[in-house]
Protein backbone atom coordinates (compact mmCIF):
# COMPACT_ATOMS: atom_id res chain seq x y z
CA UNK A 1 0.00 0.00 0.00
CA UNK A 2 0.83 3.70 -0.36
CA UNK A 3 2.44 5.64 2.49
CA UNK A 4 1.89 8.88 3.73
CA UNK A 5 4.83 10.24 1.60
CA UNK A 6 3.86 8.52 -1.96
CA UNK A 7 1.17 11.12 -2.27
CA UNK A 8 1.58 15.16 -3.76
CA UNK A 9 -1.28 17.05 -3.37
CA UNK A 10 -1.98 19.45 -6.12
CA UNK A 11 -4.61 22.17 -5.44
CA UNK A 12 -5.85 23.81 -8.35
CA UNK A 13 -6.26 27.62 -7.29
CA UNK A 14 -9.21 28.71 -9.84
CA UNK A 15 -9.40 30.82 -12.95
CA UNK A 16 -11.18 34.00 -13.07
CA UNK A 17 -13.84 33.15 -11.14
CA UNK A 18 -16.48 34.85 -13.23
CA UNK A 19 -19.46 32.95 -11.77
CA UNK A 20 -18.70 33.91 -8.29
CA UNK A 21 -18.29 37.52 -9.02
CA UNK A 22 -18.29 40.31 -7.64
CA UNK A 23 -17.08 37.62 -4.40
CA UNK A 24 -13.95 36.98 -6.75
CA UNK A 25 -13.69 40.79 -7.69
CA UNK A 26 -10.71 40.82 -5.09
CA UNK A 27 -9.58 37.18 -4.41
CA UNK A 28 -9.51 34.38 -6.10
CA UNK A 29 -12.29 31.40 -5.81
CA UNK A 30 -10.26 29.76 -3.06
CA UNK A 31 -9.57 32.89 -1.31
CA UNK A 32 -14.05 33.51 -0.59
CA UNK A 33 -14.67 33.21 2.61
CA UNK A 34 -17.02 30.17 3.65
CA UNK A 35 -19.12 29.24 6.82
CA UNK A 36 -18.46 32.74 8.60
CA UNK A 37 -14.54 31.66 9.39
CA UNK A 38 -13.06 29.74 7.06
CA UNK A 39 -12.31 30.06 2.69
CA UNK A 40 -12.39 27.53 0.62
CA UNK A 41 -9.33 26.27 0.40
CA UNK A 42 -9.47 25.11 3.68
CA UNK A 43 -11.64 22.33 2.49
CA UNK A 44 -9.14 20.62 0.51
CA UNK A 45 -5.53 21.67 2.22
CA UNK A 46 -7.88 19.89 5.68
CA UNK A 47 -8.67 17.18 4.18
CA UNK A 48 -5.18 16.11 2.69
CA UNK A 49 -3.92 16.46 6.15
CA UNK A 50 -6.62 14.57 7.29
CA UNK A 51 -5.58 12.29 5.04
CA UNK A 52 -2.53 12.10 5.64
CA UNK A 53 -1.13 13.76 2.84
CA UNK A 54 1.52 16.23 3.83
CA UNK A 55 3.24 17.57 1.20
CA UNK A 56 0.42 19.95 -0.87
CA UNK A 57 1.15 22.74 -3.56
CA UNK A 58 -1.50 25.04 -4.34
CA UNK A 59 -1.42 26.89 -8.38
CA UNK A 60 -2.13 30.04 -8.11
CA UNK A 61 -3.03 32.50 -11.00
CA UNK A 62 -5.71 35.49 -10.66
CA UNK A 63 -6.36 37.53 -8.21
CA UNK A 64 -4.10 35.45 -5.72
CA UNK A 65 -2.49 38.39 -2.81
CA UNK A 66 -5.19 37.36 -0.19
CA UNK A 67 -5.16 33.33 -1.55
CA UNK A 68 -0.97 33.75 -0.34
CA UNK A 69 -1.48 35.42 2.34
CA UNK A 70 -4.36 32.91 3.79
CA UNK A 71 -2.01 29.95 3.33
CA UNK A 72 1.48 31.29 4.62
CA UNK A 73 -0.46 33.02 8.02
CA UNK A 74 -2.53 29.29 8.37
CA UNK A 75 -0.42 25.74 6.86
CA UNK A 76 3.19 26.02 8.64
CA UNK A 77 4.00 22.39 9.79
CA UNK A 78 6.69 22.34 12.80
CA UNK A 79 10.32 20.85 12.52
CA UNK A 80 8.42 17.30 13.81
CA UNK A 81 6.93 16.60 10.43
CA UNK A 82 8.52 16.16 6.62
CA UNK A 83 5.39 17.78 4.88
CA UNK A 84 4.54 21.32 3.99
CA UNK A 85 1.79 23.50 2.10
CA UNK A 86 3.69 25.79 -1.05
CA UNK A 87 2.34 28.43 -3.31
CA UNK A 88 2.87 27.70 -6.80
CA UNK A 89 2.38 30.81 -8.75
CA UNK A 90 1.74 31.14 -12.63
CA UNK A 91 4.84 32.30 -13.87
CA UNK A 92 6.54 33.32 -17.15
CA UNK A 93 9.52 31.95 -18.03
CA UNK A 94 12.34 31.81 -21.33
CA UNK A 95 10.42 28.20 -22.33
CA UNK A 96 7.07 29.70 -22.05
CA UNK A 97 5.37 32.88 -21.94
CA UNK A 98 2.11 32.18 -21.50
CA UNK A 99 -0.27 31.87 -18.28
CA UNK A 100 -2.20 28.89 -17.16
CA UNK A 101 -4.71 28.05 -20.29
CA UNK A 102 -6.72 25.15 -18.31
CA UNK A 103 -6.48 22.78 -15.66
CA UNK A 104 -4.10 20.52 -17.60
CA UNK A 105 -1.96 23.18 -18.79
CA UNK A 106 -1.73 24.52 -15.03
CA UNK A 107 0.21 21.18 -13.98
CA UNK A 108 2.22 20.59 -17.47
CA UNK A 109 3.59 24.53 -16.18
CA UNK A 110 4.92 22.66 -12.68
CA UNK A 111 6.03 19.46 -14.03
CA UNK A 112 9.47 20.34 -12.90
CA UNK A 113 8.04 20.60 -9.20
CA UNK A 114 5.93 18.04 -8.63
CA UNK A 115 8.65 15.24 -10.58
CA UNK A 116 11.21 17.29 -7.49
CA UNK A 117 8.79 16.16 -4.89
CA UNK A 118 9.44 12.10 -5.93
CA UNK A 119 5.52 10.86 -5.25
CA UNK A 120 4.70 7.87 -6.54
CA UNK A 121 1.30 9.29 -6.91
CA UNK A 122 -0.17 12.91 -7.56
CA UNK A 123 -3.90 13.83 -6.42
CA UNK A 124 -5.43 16.71 -8.23
CA UNK A 125 -7.72 18.62 -6.54
CA UNK A 126 -10.10 21.51 -6.84
CA UNK A 127 -9.67 24.97 -4.61
CA UNK A 128 -13.93 25.70 -4.88
CA UNK A 129 -15.76 22.38 -3.67
CA UNK A 130 -17.13 22.06 -0.09
CA UNK A 131 -16.78 18.04 1.26
CA UNK A 132 -15.07 15.44 3.20
CA UNK A 133 -12.94 13.37 1.89
CA UNK A 134 -10.33 10.58 3.30
CA UNK A 135 -8.52 10.46 0.25
CA UNK A 136 -6.18 7.79 1.82
CA UNK A 137 -9.09 5.31 0.34
CA UNK A 138 -9.32 6.76 -3.35
CA UNK A 139 -5.71 5.42 -3.25
CA UNK A 140 -5.95 2.13 -1.75
CA UNK A 141 -8.73 1.48 -4.57
CA UNK A 142 -5.94 2.94 -6.53
CA UNK A 143 -3.03 1.00 -5.66
CA UNK A 144 -5.83 -2.57 -5.42
CA UNK A 145 -6.93 -2.10 -8.88
CA UNK A 146 -3.64 -1.34 -10.81
CA UNK A 147 -5.08 2.06 -12.06
CA UNK A 148 -3.12 4.31 -13.94
CA UNK A 149 -5.97 7.10 -13.07
CA UNK A 150 -8.48 7.22 -11.17
CA UNK A 151 -11.27 9.49 -10.74
CA UNK A 152 -13.12 10.46 -7.74
CA UNK A 153 -17.16 10.16 -9.16
CA UNK A 154 -20.61 10.52 -7.18
CA UNK A 155 -24.20 9.86 -8.73
CA UNK A 156 -26.04 13.25 -10.49
CA UNK A 157 -29.49 14.10 -11.44
CA UNK A 158 -30.34 14.88 -14.49
CA UNK A 159 -30.54 18.75 -14.08
CA UNK A 160 -26.72 18.77 -12.81
CA UNK A 161 -25.57 16.53 -15.60
CA UNK A 162 -24.80 19.32 -17.46
CA UNK A 163 -22.71 20.77 -15.03
CA UNK A 164 -20.04 17.85 -14.40
CA UNK A 165 -18.06 15.26 -16.81
CA UNK A 166 -20.53 12.47 -16.88
CA UNK A 167 -19.02 8.64 -17.13
CA UNK A 168 -19.98 5.06 -17.57
CA UNK A 169 -18.31 2.12 -15.56
CA UNK A 170 -18.03 -1.55 -16.27
CA UNK A 171 -18.60 -3.80 -13.48
CA UNK A 172 -15.04 -3.79 -12.35
CA UNK A 173 -14.92 0.02 -12.09
CA UNK A 174 -12.41 1.15 -15.30
CA UNK A 175 -14.61 3.68 -17.00
CA UNK A 176 -15.74 3.06 -20.24
CA UNK A 177 -17.10 6.01 -21.68
CA UNK A 178 -16.60 9.98 -20.46
CA UNK A 179 -18.38 12.84 -21.44
CA UNK A 180 -17.52 17.19 -20.59
CA UNK A 181 -20.76 18.50 -19.68
CA UNK A 182 -22.78 16.61 -22.47
CA UNK A 183 -26.22 18.34 -23.40
CA UNK A 184 -27.07 16.78 -26.30
CA UNK A 185 -30.29 14.10 -24.76
CA UNK A 186 -29.00 10.95 -27.05
CA UNK A 187 -25.63 11.58 -25.36
CA UNK A 188 -27.54 11.57 -22.00
CA UNK A 189 -29.76 8.81 -22.89
CA UNK A 190 -26.94 6.74 -23.77
CA UNK A 191 -24.55 6.98 -20.70
CA UNK A 192 -27.18 6.97 -18.30
CA UNK A 193 -26.09 3.84 -15.74
CA UNK A 194 -27.59 4.09 -12.35
CA UNK A 195 -31.22 2.85 -11.60
CA UNK A 196 -31.80 5.51 -8.98
CA UNK A 197 -34.62 7.51 -11.34
CA UNK A 198 -33.64 10.68 -8.96
CA UNK A 199 -29.62 10.66 -10.09
CA UNK A 200 -29.47 8.53 -13.31
CA UNK A 201 -25.77 9.51 -14.18
CA UNK A 202 -22.47 8.80 -12.71
CA UNK A 203 -20.30 12.57 -12.02
CA UNK A 204 -16.77 13.58 -12.17
CA UNK A 205 -16.18 15.26 -9.04
CA UNK A 206 -13.38 16.90 -10.42
CA UNK A 207 -10.38 14.98 -8.54
CA UNK A 208 -8.28 12.92 -9.92
CA UNK A 209 -5.56 10.45 -8.62
CA UNK A 210 -2.48 9.56 -11.25
CA UNK A 211 0.58 7.50 -11.23
CA UNK A 212 3.14 10.46 -11.58
CA UNK A 213 4.83 8.75 -14.03
CA UNK A 214 1.64 8.63 -16.83
CA UNK A 215 0.71 12.15 -15.50
CA UNK A 216 4.32 13.18 -16.72
CA UNK A 217 3.91 11.49 -19.92
CA UNK A 218 0.34 13.00 -20.84
CA UNK A 219 1.24 16.38 -20.11
CA UNK A 220 4.28 15.93 -21.97
CA UNK A 221 3.51 14.04 -24.61
CA UNK A 222 -0.18 15.83 -26.01
CA UNK A 223 -1.16 19.68 -25.20
CA UNK A 224 -4.00 18.91 -23.43
CA UNK A 225 -5.75 21.88 -21.82
CA UNK A 226 -8.34 20.47 -19.49
CA UNK A 227 -8.57 17.12 -17.30
CA UNK A 228 -12.43 16.90 -17.73
CA UNK A 229 -12.15 17.83 -21.61
CA UNK A 230 -9.11 16.74 -22.84
CA UNK A 231 -7.03 14.44 -20.27
CA UNK A 232 -9.77 11.91 -19.15
CA UNK A 233 -11.38 11.04 -22.35
CA UNK A 234 -8.37 10.28 -24.34
CA UNK A 235 -6.84 8.60 -21.12
CA UNK A 236 -9.64 5.81 -20.96
CA UNK A 237 -8.73 4.67 -24.70
CA UNK A 238 -5.24 3.88 -23.28
CA UNK A 239 -4.65 3.61 -19.68
CA UNK A 240 -6.18 2.04 -17.13
CA UNK A 241 -8.84 4.54 -15.58
CA UNK A 242 -11.05 3.84 -12.93
CA UNK A 243 -13.43 5.54 -11.46
CA UNK A 244 -13.93 5.83 -7.05
CA UNK A 245 -17.67 5.71 -5.83
CA UNK A 246 -18.29 8.40 -3.30
CA UNK A 247 -21.75 8.98 -1.54
CA UNK A 248 -21.20 11.58 1.21
CA UNK A 249 -21.87 15.36 0.76
CA UNK A 250 -20.57 17.02 -1.78
CA UNK A 251 -21.07 20.60 -3.45
CA UNK A 252 -19.38 22.52 -5.91
CA UNK A 253 -19.25 25.93 -4.85
CA UNK A 254 -19.23 27.37 -8.78
CA UNK A 255 -21.98 30.73 -8.43
CA UNK A 256 -23.65 32.63 -6.61
CA UNK A 257 -26.71 30.89 -5.75
CA UNK A 258 -24.49 27.34 -5.14
CA UNK A 259 -22.65 29.50 -2.69
CA UNK A 260 -25.75 30.71 -1.32
CA UNK A 261 -27.20 27.82 -0.51
CA UNK A 262 -24.47 25.69 0.92
CA UNK A 263 -24.04 28.48 3.37
CA UNK A 264 -27.66 28.61 4.53
CA UNK A 265 -27.95 24.87 4.40
CA UNK A 266 -24.95 25.10 7.44
CA UNK A 267 -27.61 26.89 9.66
CA UNK A 268 -29.93 24.10 9.32
CA UNK A 269 -30.02 21.85 12.90
CA UNK A 270 -28.94 18.82 10.50
CA UNK A 271 -26.34 20.17 8.09
CA UNK A 272 -25.47 18.13 5.19
CA UNK A 273 -21.86 19.23 5.90
CA UNK A 274 -20.93 19.43 9.42
CA UNK A 275 -18.18 21.62 10.65
CA UNK A 276 -18.41 19.70 14.11
CA UNK A 277 -16.22 16.38 13.34
CA UNK A 278 -13.38 16.09 15.79
CA UNK A 279 -11.83 13.23 14.27
CA UNK A 280 -12.00 15.08 10.71
CA UNK A 281 -11.87 18.81 11.44
CA UNK A 282 -11.81 21.85 8.95
CA UNK A 283 -8.70 24.24 9.87
CA UNK A 284 -8.37 27.44 9.12
CA UNK A 285 -6.41 30.78 9.98
CA UNK A 286 -6.29 30.87 14.43
CA UNK A 287 -7.56 34.22 15.44
CA UNK A 288 -7.29 35.57 19.12
CA UNK A 289 -10.74 37.15 18.84
CA UNK A 290 -13.48 37.52 22.00
CA UNK A 291 -16.30 36.04 22.01
CA UNK A 292 -19.38 37.34 20.62
CA UNK A 293 -21.90 39.61 22.34
CA UNK A 294 -25.57 39.40 22.05
CA UNK A 295 -27.72 41.77 23.87
CA UNK A 296 -31.45 41.77 23.84
CA UNK A 297 -31.74 39.70 20.39
CA UNK A 298 -33.99 36.78 18.98
CA UNK A 299 -31.37 34.43 16.61
CA UNK A 300 -32.80 31.21 15.16
CA UNK A 301 -30.97 28.74 12.83
CA UNK A 302 -28.02 31.31 13.40
CA UNK A 303 -24.08 30.02 12.53
CA UNK A 304 -22.38 33.08 14.67
CA UNK A 305 -18.80 33.24 14.15
CA UNK A 306 -16.40 34.91 17.34
CA UNK A 307 -15.39 38.36 17.76
CA UNK A 308 -19.14 39.63 16.53
CA UNK A 309 -21.35 42.41 18.33
CA UNK A 310 -25.22 42.01 18.18
CA UNK A 311 -28.01 44.78 19.69
CA UNK A 312 -31.57 44.19 20.19
CA UNK A 313 -31.76 42.57 16.15
CA UNK A 314 -33.51 39.48 14.92
CA UNK A 315 -31.58 37.36 12.70
CA UNK A 316 -33.05 34.15 11.11
CA UNK A 317 -31.54 31.42 8.79
CA UNK A 318 -28.18 33.45 8.07
CA UNK A 319 -24.67 33.00 8.53
CA UNK A 320 -22.90 35.58 10.75
CA UNK A 321 -19.60 36.25 10.01
CA UNK A 322 -16.48 37.17 11.93
CA UNK A 323 -16.68 40.83 13.73
CA UNK A 324 -19.98 41.43 11.97
CA UNK A 325 -21.42 44.24 14.00
CA UNK A 326 -25.14 44.67 14.11
CA UNK A 327 -26.72 47.41 15.63
CA UNK A 328 -30.37 47.54 17.26
CA UNK A 329 -33.74 47.26 15.65
CA UNK A 330 -32.32 44.99 12.38
CA UNK A 331 -33.89 42.00 10.87
CA UNK A 332 -31.93 39.54 8.92
CA UNK A 333 -33.48 37.17 6.94
CA UNK A 334 -32.31 34.02 4.83
CA UNK A 335 -28.61 36.16 4.64
CA UNK A 336 -25.10 35.48 4.54
CA UNK A 337 -22.94 38.10 6.28
CA UNK A 338 -19.04 37.72 5.96
CA UNK A 339 -18.18 39.96 8.63
CA UNK A 340 -14.96 42.36 8.88
CA UNK A 341 -11.17 41.77 8.48
CA UNK A 342 -10.64 44.30 11.62
CA UNK A 343 -12.40 46.34 14.23
CA UNK A 344 -12.56 49.74 13.38
CA UNK A 345 -12.24 52.84 16.00
CA UNK A 346 -15.18 55.21 16.15
CA UNK A 347 -12.83 58.24 15.12
CA UNK A 348 -12.24 56.88 11.53
CA UNK A 349 -15.97 56.88 10.93
CA UNK A 350 -16.80 60.56 10.80
CA UNK A 351 -16.01 61.33 7.36
CA UNK A 352 -17.93 58.06 6.38
CA UNK A 353 -21.02 57.68 4.72
CA UNK A 354 -21.56 54.93 7.40
CA UNK A 355 -19.41 53.18 10.04
CA UNK A 356 -18.35 49.37 8.88
CA UNK A 357 -21.33 47.79 10.22
CA UNK A 358 -25.00 46.90 9.76
CA UNK A 359 -26.55 50.01 10.96
CA UNK A 360 -29.74 50.63 13.07
CA UNK A 361 -33.44 49.93 12.21
CA UNK A 362 -32.14 47.98 8.62
CA UNK A 363 -34.34 45.36 7.09
CA UNK A 364 -31.97 42.23 5.15
CA UNK A 365 -33.15 39.48 2.88
CA UNK A 366 -31.88 37.07 0.59
CA UNK A 367 -28.55 39.07 0.15
CA UNK A 368 -24.59 38.05 0.70
CA UNK A 369 -22.87 41.21 2.38
CA UNK A 370 -19.02 40.73 1.60
CA UNK A 371 -16.65 41.93 4.37
CA UNK A 372 -15.74 45.26 5.32
CA UNK A 373 -19.08 46.72 3.94
CA UNK A 374 -20.95 49.76 5.12
CA UNK A 375 -24.02 49.36 5.76
CA UNK A 376 -25.73 52.34 6.70
CA UNK A 377 -28.93 53.09 8.74
CA UNK A 378 -32.75 52.00 7.73
CA UNK A 379 -31.25 49.89 4.71
CA UNK A 380 -33.62 47.62 2.65
CA UNK A 381 -32.96 44.95 0.95
CA UNK A 382 -34.94 42.62 -0.14
CA UNK A 383 -34.96 38.97 -2.22
CA UNK A 384 -36.01 39.15 -5.97
CA UNK A 385 -37.38 35.96 -8.08
CA UNK A 386 -34.55 33.73 -9.20
CA UNK A 387 -32.86 34.58 -12.44
CA UNK A 388 -32.69 38.37 -11.53
CA UNK A 389 -29.50 40.01 -13.04
CA UNK A 390 -29.24 43.77 -11.90
CA UNK A 391 -26.22 46.37 -11.25
CA UNK A 392 -26.97 48.88 -8.90
CA UNK A 393 -24.37 51.60 -6.96
CA UNK A 394 -22.67 49.64 -4.76
CA UNK A 395 -24.92 46.26 -5.73
CA UNK A 396 -25.62 43.76 -7.71
CA UNK A 397 -27.99 41.09 -8.35
CA UNK A 398 -26.79 37.48 -9.12
CA UNK A 399 -29.91 34.93 -10.28
CA UNK A 400 -31.78 36.60 -7.30
CA UNK A 401 -29.80 37.06 -4.44
CA UNK A 402 -28.66 40.65 -3.79
CA UNK A 403 -24.75 40.90 -3.20
CA UNK A 404 -23.21 43.97 -1.66
CA UNK A 405 -19.43 43.31 -2.46
CA UNK A 406 -15.94 43.93 -0.65
CA UNK A 407 -15.69 47.12 1.18
CA UNK A 408 -19.05 48.42 -0.54
CA UNK A 409 -21.38 51.30 1.14
CA UNK A 410 -24.55 51.48 1.18
CA UNK A 411 -26.32 55.17 2.41
CA UNK A 412 -28.27 55.32 5.01
CA UNK A 413 -32.18 54.66 3.62
CA UNK A 414 -30.85 52.77 0.62
CA UNK A 415 -33.92 50.53 -0.86
CA UNK A 416 -32.55 47.67 -2.78
CA UNK A 417 -35.95 46.00 -3.49
CA UNK A 418 -38.19 44.14 -7.17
Amino acid sequence: MAGKDDVLGVILGGGRGARLYPLTKERSKPAVPMAGKYRLIDIPISNCINSGIYRIAVLTQFNSVSLHRHISRTYNFDAFHTGWVQIWAAEQTVENINWYQGTADAVRKQLLEISSARTEYVLILAGDHLYRMDYSKMVEFHVAKGADITVAVQPVSQADAKRFGILKRDSSGKITDFHEKPTDPAVLQEIASLDDPERPYLGSMGIYLFNTKVLVDLLRTYDYDDFGSHVIPAAIKTHQVFGYGFEGFWEDIGTIRSFYQANLALTEPNPPFNFFDQKFPIYSHPRFLPGSSVEESELMNVLLAEGCRIEQSKITHSIVGLRSQIRGGTTIIDSVLMGNDYYEWPETTQARVAPMEIGPDCYIEGAIIDKNARIGKGVIIKKFPPGTDLDGDGWVVRDGIVVVPKSATLAPGTKICP
